[in-house]
């Protein structure tokens, strides 16, 4: 399949340039004159005129997605079509292939889709939740709603990852620090004093002989230890990728100290957020606990809605799994149980949400409070042993001669 630069007019008057895939310079051509737009020139696209993508994550992030949500909801409300809208939704993206996308949602609405049937050629760039949230806004005439609800979950869920991102930062920083001395000192410190010490032929401390041989180990053989940290990391990541290693990660990170507490009150924010919002947009129960768990990121707690979705199929409440699956706080069961008797489970869930990412933002800032001096005893407890191995034989040296 070649690539082809092109220029055309679409059917609004707009001048458009890009590139396209096809067999042929006729398939080509055809394809840009389907949808009524006037081709001006089309060309074989040399190296430099080929788009290069290059992504880091997910294409489009939750706050993008917030932004594009809010001011949809907001054109509508003018009054503006949903074609119109997605028009100046495009022209407004910074994103390219967010832009892109929008564009290609907006063709296929202007030839007879629905918005959501759109959304869902595109699911790395609109979640499963955003698809459905779209449908049953266009089944229930009340797409405004929906949007703005997607609004405030997807504000809420890009300032909930900030906050875990900014729980990460710190302990990143003070770990490259560390590592960093440590090669220095390794690399450069040691091998000076261990010549002097070859000199005076003195019998060494069993730390500066330890020291030394790790020194020597890291000069010489670097790259054996190069090696096997990378075999090490691709043997995580491959056996992550498993069932049993998702599982198994999954329950370390729930359970590790100071960062379990963060896991499992990210995990319940998000959860119940989710649920809300879908649920409130009219959603069957069963639907909702499915698409929530699509979107969880940690392997024990989907294992937990599978069961869940399971349960409530068979006709027990929500409250009843979410009990036994041992994953959330004892709280979440309970408000639960109480929204299913009151007949405001999508109200009840929105106020656990709301506690949850209060007790995020809380236990955030508990955990980089916790790791600063966590981070500075570790760093002595590597630093320090290194400064004693090169210190001892010299004091050793000098009681010699005093």
């Amino acid at each position: 399949m070649a690539v082809y630069k092109y220029e055309i007019i679409d059917p609004n008057g707009k001048h458009k340039k890009g590139t396209i895939d096809a067999n042929d310079e006729l398939t080509a051509r055809q394809t840009l004159k389907t949808d009524g737009s006037t081709l001006v020139s089309i060309a074989m696209a040399g190296a430099l005129d080929k788009e290069v993508n290059i992504s880091f994550g997910a294409p489009v992030k939750p706050k993008e997605l917030a932004v594009f949500c809010n001011m949809f909801k907001s054109i509508l409300a003018a009054g503006v079509t949903i074609i119109e809208a997605l028009g100046m939704l495009s022209e407004q993206t910074e994103n390219k292939k967010f832009k892109a996308v929008i564009e290609e949602v907006h063709d296929d609405v202007q030839k007879g889709e629905t918005l959501s049937s759109a959304f869902a050629k595109h699911p790395k760039f609109f979640p499963e939740m955003m698809i459905q949230m779209a449908n049953a806004g266009e089944a229930s005439g009340s797409l405004e709603t929906s949007f703005e609800r997607l609004t405030t979950h997807f504000e809420k869920d890009a300032h909930l990852k900030a906050l875990v991102a900014k729980s990460m930062v710190y302990p990143i920083i003070l770990i490259c620090v560390i590592v960093g001395v440590v090669i220095l000192m390794m690399t450069v410190i040691v091998p000076q004093f261990t010549s002097t010490f070859d000199e005076i032929g003195a019998e060494l401390p069993g730390i500066t002989k330890a020291v030394m041989a790790v020194s020597n180990f890291i000069i010489h053989w670097w790259w054996l230890a190069l090696i096997i940290i990378v075999a090490i990391v691709v043997f995580l990541k491959a056996f992550k990728k498993t069932e049993r290693g998702a599982l198994l990660f999954g329950r370390i990170m729930l359970r590790m100290p100071l960062f379990g507490p963060l896991a499992i009150k990210t995990a319940a924010a998000r959860f119940t957020r989710t649920l809300s919002t879908l649920i409130s947009s009219g959603m069957a129960l069963v639907e909702a606990i499915h698409i929530t768990g699509k979107i969880m990121t940690n392997a024990v707690v989907q294992a937990a809605m599978v069961k869940a979705e399971e349960d409530v199929t068979q006709g027990f409440p929500l409250s009843v799994p979410l009990m036994e699956c041992d994953v959330f706080p004892i709280m979440v069961p309970q408000m639960v149980k109480i929204g299913e008797e009151t007949g405001s489970l999508d109200e009840m869930l929105s106020k656990i949400a709301n506690y949850y990412d209060e007790e995020v933002e809380i236990a955030t800032e508990a955990l980089v409070a916790a790791m600063e001096p966590l981070i500075i005893i570790v760093m002595a407890g590597t630093v320090v042993p290194i400064i004693l191995a090169v210190l001892m034989p010299m004091f050793s040296l000098y009681s010699a001669i005093g």
